[in-house]
């Protein structure tokens, strides 16, 4: 059964109201990072109608990925960029998804998520972490930055939790559990705290600004 545009937009309204819905497609989301956070995050903002995704990361599909990110089986080896730019597609067709195969860096991140109103920040690597707030901080005061901090292991998903550090800056998770330190990571509390994420880009959409 083929949907029309017309048909997938006016049941997002009937379920968010049409002033939110047209700041979701008025919206423009830079996801940076594509594992565990990132993947699952994006799926989130495409079911919601987010208008314009842009997806940026520099690695491959593993089949160690599977377990926790938002890939196939048939898509190992494929660059995630475009991976997970397939399977947005296939959720809503009618949203814009712009890929960069990239490794972020001081050198290039300024020019990729310049465009974005909400950059999510879905970076294993702490100082990747710190590279992008950085970058953020100095360079747009207006844009909001949604981060993560902390959800291997298997303790309770209720420790994960969003908090405000300012007034553009969130950050979700336990912030207390590091994979460095041999913590597995565990799909359902991964998604747990990619949730946060996505709910918390979410409501800085239709002006809600508390956690």
């Amino acid at each position: 059964m083929m949907v029309s545009k017309d048909e997938f937009y006016q049941a997002l309204v009937e379920r968010h109201g049409a002033d939110n819905q047209r700041k979701f497609d008025e919206a423009t989301v830079a996801i940076c990072g594509l594992g565990g956070l990132g993947s699952n995050v994006a799926i989130c903002l495409a079911r919601v109608g987010i208008g314009r995704l842009i997806l940026i990361d520099f690695d491959l599909v593993d089949v160690t990925n599977l377990h926790r990110q938002q890939y196939k089986i048939s898509q190992v080896g494929m660059a995630k960029t475009e991976a997970l730019r397939e399977n947005l597609l296939e959720i809503n067709p009618f949203i814009t998804v712009q890929t960069h195969r990239v490794k972020m860096d001081e050198s290039n991140s300024l020019d990729l998520i310049k465009d974005a109103d909400i950059v999510c920040e879905a970076f294993d690597s702490p100082e990747c972490k710190s590279m992008l707030a950085d970058i953020v901080f100095t360079n747009f005061k207006d844009k909001y930055l949604v981060s993560a901090s902390g959800m291997a292991g298997f303790k309770s998903a209720n420790d994960i939790i969003t908090k405000k550090l300012t007034s553009h800056f969130y950050i979700t998770g336990d912030g207390v559990s590091d994979v460095s330190d041999g913590i597995g990571l565990v799909s359902s509390r991964v998604m747990t705290c990619a949730g946060h994420e996505a709910h918390m880009i979410i409501r800085l959409l239709i002006g809600e600004k508390n956690p």
